[in-house]
């Protein structure tokens, strides 16, 4: 077993994999350490792919997956975990704003400290302040409030995992910005984190635009439901079926006594309508919650991707 795998997540970055990898090579180098680099092209259409294929020729210990079409980060992270063989596997980003020379301490941490998992906090960023650090901001103060995991940075591409970390969790969707709060989910609660350098991007463009942002507010909804309710969507939905059905019984034996005594007529009155709304509703929700048990994460297609090539 290799003592690192680095996964990089690659889509048009042609012009930077060389530099990361003779960087990459160099600390690696210098530390004593065995290891693998997987380049998972996620759609191309650059030469990415030729440059992966280059790597491999000039050193084995770069390997590569290369998607048929773009399909996003998270896929690629989970396709480069489920390929990874090293004891501790580390993830960074290919546009060289991330620093190899952080892996050593990474490793340390990891293997030394006992962490599950180490994320990395770009404590000083040199990216846009209005597009990029202001809303990072606001989504990490509320991934934290809403998580109880105590990092400043959930988005960083340069993270370090246990082994068995990667093996354990599913990455899905655009749920890479998550994967902290997927891991203490999973049961891996020793989450650490480590002041990282940032570096300008030197070249190609940014991938990121407000359409990731607004996702990853839904996307942090979704994964709180999953990881509380995932396996019981009836504690959720009959939890709130059961209050609205009771609501609405109540509401219409107050409704049916009062007509009994002529103060009101069941068709002018406004509760009346009301406590019928609830008790359709809470039969609805009732129902929802028995089809959510019957289909619970039992989907065999959402991490299904066209590989085009492999190295």
């Amino acid at each position: 077993m290799k003592q690192i795998s680095i996964v990089v997540p690659s889509y048009n970055e042609a012009e930077s994999l060389p530099h990361l990898a003779e960087w990459i090579d160099r600390v690696m180098k210098e530390n004593g350490f065995s290891y693998e680099v997987i380049i998972v092209d996620d759609g191309s259409t650059d030469n990415t792919w030729q440059v992966a294929e280059q790597l491999h020729a000039n050193n084995p210990a770069y390997r590569g997956i290369k998607f048929r079409r773009n399909y996003g980060k998270s896929a690629a992270l989970n396709t480069g975990f489920a390929a990874t063989e090293g004891d501790v596997v580390v993830t960074m980003d290919a546009d060289l704003q991330d620093s190899p020379d952080e892996l050593p301490e990474l490793y340390r941490m990891i293997k030394e400290e006992g962490y599950d998992l180490v994320s990395g906090w770009k404590k000083k960023r040199y990216d846009s302040t209005l597009a990029k650090n202001i809303p990072s901001k606001f989504f990490n103060w509320t991934t934290r409030r809403m998580s109880g995991i105590h990092l400043h940075d959930f988005n960083c591409g340069l993270k370090a995992y246990r082994h068995e970390v990667v093996k354990s969790i599913e990455v899905y969707g655009e749920m890479h910005r998550y994967i902290p709060v997927i891991a203490k989910w999973a049961g891996f609660g020793r989450i650490g984190e480590k002041v990282v350098q940032h570096r300008k991007r030197e070249y190609g463009v940014t991938k990121f635009d407000m359409n990731r942002f607004i996702n990853g507010y839904l996307d942090l909804m979704s994964i709180m439901f999953m990881s509380k309710f995932g396996k019981q969507p009836m504690h959720f939905f009959g939890a709130i079926g059961s209050v609205a059905f009771l609501l609405g019984f109540v509401a219409l034996v107050v409704v049916l006594i009062l007509r009994l005594a002529g103060r009101i007529a069941l068709t002018n009155s406004v509760w009346f309508y009301l406590s019928m709304l609830c008790l359709l509703m809470g039969t609805v929700l009732f129902l929802a919650g028995f089809i959510g048990e019957l289909v619970c994460r039992n989907s065999t297609t959402r991490n299904q991707y066209l590989i085009e090539k492999e190295l």
